[in-house]
């Protein structure tokens, strides 16, 4: 027959003290209050799934109360009955906020955001302004790490229906810099721009005629001093 284990109390956890090894003191149900040598008093929930026996972290005490606590445990047994794995539940939460804070348009405007001071006004107007109106409406909310060349080339394209071949390139390489930084930054594992060279059409390149005469040459020197 199982022990009957005494629930837990709130004068029973502030009188308890920490000792040169950690101090269990369990509520029953696998819930139970860890309480470090360094006075850290964290709570834990033993739960099996699959055969397998597993522990969740609930939080520290006394941020989350006894009562919360408790809450929690329940919580989690509701969570096993309907056949899923409290532990894979939150780290597949965890997963999908981080990817929440780290898609295409957030980190390209922490990029834009620290090299603003290298560059003019004009210009950073200018790169932020293409990426709203040309990528973030196609693949901001896109997790950074999980954009593919052909998702990158399809955006492009867009921009080279519209006639813009030079703008296409430019775009391109901003982009570029924009996943090299997320690489930099730990938040991407490659640069899907730099798979891309070649594969746009080519923008024209108008050729000016040299001046040569030495007027022109003065005047054009006069012009530009």
């Amino acid at each position: 027959m199982p022990r009957r284990i005494a629930p837990l109390t709130e004068t029973k956890i502030s009188k308890t003290k920490p000792k040169e090894k950690q101090v269990a003191l369990f509520d029953g149900g696998g819930l139970f209050l860890l309480i470090t040598p360094q006075g850290g008093k964290l709570w834990r929930l033993k739960y099996r799934f699959e055969g397998k026996e597993k522990i969740l972290s609930l939080g520290l005490y006394p941020i989350i109360t006894l009562k919360k606590a408790r809450e929690k445990r329940e919580e989690v047994k509701r969570q096993i009955d309907d056949g899923i794995d409290p532990g894979a539940f939150r780290k597949a939460q965890k997963q999908a906020k981080t990817e929440d804070r780290e898609t295409f348009e957030v980190i390209a405007r922490e990029w834009h955001k620290r090299f603003i001071p290298k560059w003019t006004e004009s210009h950073a107007t200018k790169t932020l302004r293409r990426l709203e109106l040309d990528v973030f409406p196609w693949i901001g909310k896109r997790p950074i790490r999980e954009i593919e060349p052909p998702e990158l080339l399809s955006v492009l394209r867009r921009i080279e229906s519209r006639g813009v071949l030079d703008g296409a390139h430019r775009v391109r390489g901003i982009c570029g810099l924009v996943f090299r930084y997320a690489v930099a930054t730990g938040r991407a594992t490659r640069n899907p721009a730099q798979d891309l060279i070649g594969a746009l059409t080519p923008a024209k390149v108008i050729h000016l005629a040299a001046v040569t005469e030495p007027d022109k040459v003065g005047e054009l020197l006069r012009a530009i001093d």
